[in-house]
């Protein structure tokens, strides 16, 4: 894809293998910074796409792994069949090596990148900067809490979005998050919105909760702005 491309499908290098990728930038040159986006327990689907697309017209290289390698669904059975095969180490490794391929492109400035993701992938997106020391800011949504032992490691600053009657994610698991952030002296910020469900920032689902939604993205990019563009 050249600079020139707003957005498109792109497979990247991983341990001789391959991931496909929805990769959005912006017009010109760069060098800019850079984000990974982790898709929702659908897949790689429009509404993904959609949202790294928004974060190219704020002047983010932004990359969509494809964790399910072309499967998509918009039904909830199929998509927790599908989150549940998915092996977790597997799409950690697939992830870092979007990392590596970020810094790597041209128009990046690999020494800005972040990561966001959304009900699952805001699970790997609290996940990978445990995981690696490259990441310089992590704004999750509503994702699974690692325990302190892999908290402990956390490596960059986080803005973790949730509203509190998510079915999924517990007001315990949260408190357990804004402690281990206390107890490690990581910087963090736990926003949360009252009445707001689980996914509440997918715009094309009925969970949609435009006010929150858009609070939280104008809170998502001041965030990365100060981490990123600072």
């Amino acid at each position: 894809m050249s600079a020139k491309e707003a957005s498109g499908m792109i497979e990247y290098p991983r341990n001789g293998g391959k991931v496909s990728a929805f990769l959005a930038r912006p017009g010109g040159a760069g060098p800019f910074p850079a984000l990974i986006v982790v898709q929702e327990w659908w897949g790689l689907n429009a509404h993904i796409k959609d949202v790294a697309g928004r974060f190219a017209r704020e002047g983010y290289v932004a990359l969509a792994p494809d964790l399910y390698h072309g499967k998509v669904t918009d039904d909830p059975s199929e998509a927790g069949k599908l989150m549940g095969a998915l092996n977790r180490e597997e799409a950690v490794k697939a992830l870092l090596a979007g990392i590596a391929y970020l810094k790597g492109l041209q128009g990046v400035d690999g020494s800005r990148l972040g990561v966001t993701g959304y009900c699952m992938g805001g699970s790997y997106a609290l996940l990978l900067p445990c995981r690696t020391a490259e990441l310089k800011a992590a704004a999750p949504y509503y994702g699974e809490v690692p325990d302190e032992g892999t908290l402990k490691n956390l490596a960059c600053p986080v803005l973790y979005i949730y509203g509190d009657a998510d079915f999924w994610i517990t007001r315990e698991d949260v408190r357990r998050l804004e402690s281990a952030l206390k107890k490690f002296g990581k910087p963090g910020e736990v926003k949360i919105y009252p009445g707001a469900p689980h996914a509440f920032f997918n715009d094309t689902r009925d969970v949609y909760r435009q006010a929150e939604a858009r609070d939280a993205w104008a809170r998502t990019l001041a965030f990365f702005a100060r981490h990123l563009k600072g």
